[in-house]
């Protein structure tokens, strides 16, 4: 079981090479910060499959903490790129 777990961590490690040619061709800011959130994704799937091959609690707990800085990032995205979406929304 330990050898599917790596492999798909190395399936997984791929397809962030892949993702890369997005983040750095992108056609708009916002296809660059897709790819940005597949790498925080996939890293956290990486890391969980890491976490049961080598029995590495440790390791779940870096997933966490990526997971959260990815969802950060996307807030902190969207807020910088539209700033003008908080003007629209009154809630009066």
């Amino acid at each position: 079981m330990h050898i599917l777990y790596l492999a798909l961590a190395l399936f997984l490690l791929l397809n962030l090479i892949a993702g890369m040619y997005r983040v750095l061709r992108g056609p708009t800011v916002a296809d660059r910060m897709l790819a940005a959130q597949l790498f925080g994704t996939t890293s956290v799937a990486i890391l969980l499959l890491l976490a049961q091959a080598a029995n590495q609690p440790a390791l779940l707990d870096v997933a966490l903490v990526f997971a959260l800085l990815a969802a950060v990032t996307a807030v902190a995205f969207v807020r910088r790129a539209w700033p003008g979406a908080e003007a629209n929304h009154d809630p009066h």
